[in-house]
């Protein structure tokens, strides 16, 4: 872990005298807000912050109670996660540091607690690219294929396997060890390795280079635990399941949970769960469970049925109207199912505003059927009967208001 001081320029009046102050107490500064994570897979890439940045779920949970880092100016804590051999290197620079009343963080147990062991020295980090780039390859060379399908078009020569193993192996365990940091950072929580009742699912791509030797690079994982079920069987849970960034939204996610459905059916199992499943979790379950209806017997049958009969049956004589017809769907709801009947009926009145929504309601005296969208003679005639009603109402209304006011004045006066 390097720990740098950025050097503060020399006075030009050293002469100059101090003036005595009081400084402000430190409000300190979110984890969040100064620490940037990195993914990276070779030497090169250390250093450069053009590369995979990723977004945790909450830094400040490491850093004391308030998830505040104190004593520092100008703080910036660069972590570099490599994707090779899961090993991590934190780089910390600022400008001063000074305890403004709540004292100066230690920096180190705080990230020892988010990386572990896996924390390593700038030095030796580096050195690990070289050293353990056959890492995922040497742990997962015994585990047993579950899945197995070809990588994509524009990447030939590749596969795409999911591999299952216990998590009570060593090696396994080890390299769990090594990803429970991505785990505590985006999905929270970790598992205990020593319960032979875990398994683990990888999902890796596999390539040749130009020597024909094969590559295996960790695209993701899912930790699936066995519970008893009454009588005499077991069902599955999943209760981690966590495609790395850069592989996120091509298909990976469905993989694992392919291979943990596949199991479940093979071993004749009572079935899959998963642990507070995450919203885009469950968007994936349930296309998938759909699709999966889809191919069972009796939904077959009855969607092909469904589908027939809609292809049999007449077009109804009145077309339908489109959706988008804002200003029908408000007259209905403001006319009720009654519209179109005996009683009540509708003329348009177009202006110069909205012509589509400017009408008149009334109900008929006689009624005569008709939904007042005839000829515009019509129109008009009913029309002009509304507002004859109404102007007949407004001169009695006026004709009442004279009368009080003549009253009141006699008695005034």
């Amino acid at each position: 872990m390097a720990l740098k001081r950025r050097e503060e320029e020399p006075s030009g009046d050293k002469k100059k005298k101090k003036r005595v102050g009081f400084s402000a107490i430190d409000s300190g500064i979110e984890a969040n807000e100064c620490i940037k994570i990195f993914l990276v897979r070779s030497e090169e890439e250390v250093g450069a912050s053009s590369h995979n940045t990723v977004d945790p779920v909450d830094l400040n949970q490491f850093f004391g109670e308030d998830g505040k880092i104190y004593g520092y100016k100008g703080l910036k804590i660069n972590v570099w996660l490599s994707i090779i051999s899961f090993h991590a290197c934190a780089e910390i620079t600022f400008e001063t540091s000074v305890d403004g009343g709540k004292g100066i963080t230690d920096l180190e147990p705080c990230l020892q607690k988010l990386f572990g062991e896996s924390l390593l020295e700038m030095k030796e980090f580096l050195q690990s690219f070289s050293s353990e780039c056959q890492y995922i390859r040497n742990v997962v060379s015994n585990g047993t294929v579950v899945l197995c399908k070809a990588g994509e078009e524009d990447d030939t020569g590749s596969t795409i396997e999911v591999i299952r193993m216990g998590l009570n192996n060593l090696p396994v365990g080890t390299l769990y060890s090594r990803l429970v940091p991505l785990v505590l950072l985006f999905v929270e929580g970790s598992v205990d390795i020593t319960d032979p009742g875990w398994d683990i699912y990888f999902v890796v791509k596999k390539t040749s280079d130009q020597t024909g030797d094969t590559l295996i690079e960790l695209l993701g994982f899912a930790t699936v635990y066995r519970f008893y079920h009454y009588p005499d069987s077991t069902r599955l849970r999943i209760s981690q399941i966590l495609v790395l960034p850069p592989y996120q939204g091509q298909g990976h996610g469905r993989h694992l949970i392919e291979s943990v459905n596949s199991i479940a059916i093979s071993e004749n199992l009572h079935d899959v769960t998963a642990e507070e499943p995450s919203d885009y979790l469950q968007h994936l379950r349930l296309c998938m469970d759909s699709l999966r209806l889809l191919t069972f017997s009796p939904v077959r049958t009855a969607v092909t049925s469904a589908a027939a009969h809609l292809q049999e049956v007449n077009p109804p004589r009145k077309p339908a109207k489109p959706s988008y017809w804002v200003s029908d769907r408000v007259r209905d709801e403001i006319l009720g199912k009654d519209f179109g009947g005996k009683e009540k009926q509708l003329v348009e009145v177009p202006n110069d505003y909205n012509p589509e929504m400017s009408f008149v309601v009334f109900m008929s005296q006689d009624g005569s059927e008709g939904s007042g969208r005839g000829q515009e003679q019509d129109q008009e005639e009913l029309l002009n009967k509304v507002v004859d009603e109404e102007m007949e109402e407004i001169a009695e209304i006026a004709k009442r208001v004279s009368s009080l006011r003549e009253t009141r004045r006699y008695f005034i006066f």
